[in-house]
């Protein structure tokens, strides 16, 4: 058997300019109209109502990159969405910046928005948009930038960035041409449970590590390895509990966006000197998407849940499973996304995976059980120790017909609960067929074990001339 296991390291998740802003016309806890505008015309907009197009163009420039930042530091933290709202950002300038629904706009400004739209301000060193406050500087003064000051500084010769860095420090910086698309919530939908393995997972687990400084009844998560296990579903429990609700020990949409508003409240991320997110801290374990060339157990599950399909649907084709993203596997991702009316890229994306994780459990619901009649298909979850279940008992099952087989692999016991002797056979079945080893069972060392298992009895069939 050969298993690839090497991968593209997981790229950046960096802040994205959406395409539309849904602004809510009055303060955020009054009944108000919702409207949905593009972000471009959003800051036009602003910039119109809180600006004059008479002041100096450095002066017109370094106040909408403020704006432009402050709206944008509003979506990446999901202000609103995390505290049930359903909007991004309000109209009341007691909360964030003027806008006059319907208004004219100053032709200048519009000019200049569309040039600079998708650019940005951030601190060195971080890569959440800052919380660029500002106010008039007459009426208003505030630690932020200055309105009428900042024609002052133009006037003596200081342009935007200067102006900018003038008022918010020398250690900003100006992200230009920033990409441009759909933000999409960041819940994918699916709750994060007890064997949950995915990026989430690992947001959720750095985001619950940062609360406990500030919240020391939370317990700390040992490993920060994206993979739901007992550690991970007690610091949740402990959380649910210091927030006061249900204590499930499961990540659904209310708890998502709950840890997401606390954590963004102890980062400070929505104050003018915050903590900040660093570019580390927005790697993801995971690549988010995968296509032709890529490598590695990411692949090797896709690939697993494939041949699953392919069993049960025969217009997708089964693919070896070796790791490698090959035209094979893009095809057959292709026909799945046919087959489940996704757009047919080929390319494993967010939304594609989740299709499959429906599906395949989709799939477990029904056949409740056997595979081929003999080995139990892969669970949906990844086991690991301190687990317990029926699913840990067929584990044990197949490491001691292995074991029997083989006396490289340790032996264990059938108990049904996931302790050090079932890491330890885990361990020398990952290490003798080069799966990273972690002890932890997922797809791929799933299918291992159970082709382990399935090859005597292939063996004495080819024998017998079957």
């Amino acid at each position: 058997m050969s298993i690839t296991t090497t991968q593209r390291p997981p790229q950046p998740l960096l802040p994205v300019v959406p395409e539309t802003i849904i602004v809510h016309l009055g303060r955020p806890d009054r009944p108000a109209e919702n409207v949905e505008v593009t972000f471009a015309d959003y800051i036009k907009n602003v910039a119109s109502s809180e600006i004059y197009p008479t002041w100096p163009e450095e002066a017109i420039k370094a106040n909408i990159l403020a704006q432009i930042s402050f709206a944008l530091n509003r979506i990446y933290t999901e202000w609103y969405p995390s505290r049930g709202y359903d909007f991004d950002i309000t109209s009341s300038t007691q909360f964030d910046q003027a806008f006059v629904n319907g208004r004219d706009v100053f032709g200048n400004i519009s000019d200049l928005v569309d040039e600079i739209f998708n650019d940005y301000l951030v601190r060195e060193g971080q890569i959440n948009p800052l919380f660029a406050q500002f106010c008039s500087g007459t009426t208003v003064t505030c630690d932020g930038l200055s309105q009428w000051g900042s024609v002052t500084l133009a006037n003596q010769g200081y342009d935007a960035m200067g102006i900018l860095r003038y008022y918010y420090g020398d250690g900003i910086r100006l992200v230009e041409n920033a990409p441009v698309g759909a933000v999409e919530g960041s819940f994918s939908g699916i709750p994060l449970e007890l064997g949950s393995s995915s990026n989430d997972v690992y947001t959720i687990q750095m985001e619950l590590n940062r609360i406990r400084q500030n919240f020391p009844a939370i317990p700390r998560i040992p490993e920060v390895d994206g993979i739901f296990g007992p550690e991970t579903q007690a610091a949740v429990q402990a959380f649910q509990r210091a927030f006061n609700m249900p204590v499930t020990g499961v990540v659904d949409k209310g708890v998502w966006y709950r840890i997401r508003q606390i954590y963004t409240s102890v980062k400070r991320l929505a104050d003018l000197q915050g903590e900040g997110i660093k570019l580390s801290e927005a790697t993801p374990l995971y690549p988010t998407t995968l296509t032709v060339g890529d490598t590695g157990i990411s692949v090797t599950t896709v690939q697993y849940y494939l041949n699953v399909f392919a069993y049960f649907n025969q217009y997708i084709p089964m693919v070896p499973i070796d790791g490698i993203y090959s035209q094979q596997t893009a095809d057959a991702v292709a026909a799945f996304q046919q087959q489940y009316g996704l757009e047919v890229t080929g390319i494993t994306d967010r939304d594609t995976w989740l299709k499959m994780l429906e599906v395949y459990r989709g799939i477990l619901s029904m056949v409740q059980g056997s595979y081929e009649g003999r080995i139990d298909l892969y669970p949906g979850f990844v086991l690991s120790q301190g687990m317990e279940g029926s699913e840990v008992s067929a584990l044990q099952q197949y490491l001691v017909a292995i074991a029997g087989q083989d006396p490289d692999i340790a032996a264990t016991e059938v108990t049904g609960y996931f302790g050090p002797l079932t890491e330890q056979a885990v361990l020398a079945v990952q290490q003798k067929y080069g799966i990273p080893e972690s002890g932890n069972v997922g797809a791929l060392t799933w299918n291992t074990i159970t082709y382990l298992v399935r090859r005597p009895y292939r063996s004495i069939m080819e024998n017998n001339g079957f």
